[in-house]
């Protein structure tokens, strides 16, 4: 049943002409790859060390080149913010600053999109995961998400 709920949300996002994150590094009917990007097969993808203050979260959302070749990344990645169920949370991802400019990842090179989210509410629901999708990739990687609750929405800045 949880995998026709990502189905639906996948399907969503398509239909709403967002962003089509797809489970475990599966490539989306459809999208769009950069010829000169990274392929899935080229990045590993990680959330870093949350750093907490006054209410607010940031974490480094790193993009790390595992291949012996170099490639590049641009824009934000598209995230899904999942609860406990598989069930995105109500408040989404807000893309910050703009487009960005075109990183090159050498071999073993990283990149790095910074999330934010506040805790400030005491009726926020709780994050399990978190559903990455890179800048102009149509493969996903679902991680871990242990910071725990998020109210509103998660806003993310593009590579650098």
């Amino acid at each position: 049943m949880r995998g026709f709920r990502i189905a639906g949300i996948v399907g969503g996002l398509l239909l709403a002409g967002g962003a089509a994150p797809a489970l475990a590094r599966e490539p989306v009917p459809g999208a769009v790859e950069d010829p000169g990007g990274c392929s899935p097969a080229q990045l590993d993808v990680r959330l870093d060390r949350v750093d907490p203050g006054a209410g607010n979260r940031y974490a480094p959302l790193v993009f790390t080149n595992g291949s012996g070749a170099g490639c590049t990344l641009r824009g934000h990645p598209a995230l899904v913010v999942l609860d406990a169920s598989g069930d995105p949370l109500p408040g989404g991802v807000l893309a910050v600053e703009g487009p960005g400019e075109t990183v090159t990842l050498e071999p073993g090179g990283s990149a790095r999109a910074v999330l934010h989210w506040t805790v400030t509410a005491d009726d926020c629901p709780d994050a399990s995961a978190l559903l990455v999708t890179p800048p102009g990739l149509g493969a996903a990687t679902t991680l871990p998400f242990p910071a725990g609750r998020v109210c509103g929405a998660l806003d993310v800045t593009p590579v650098r």
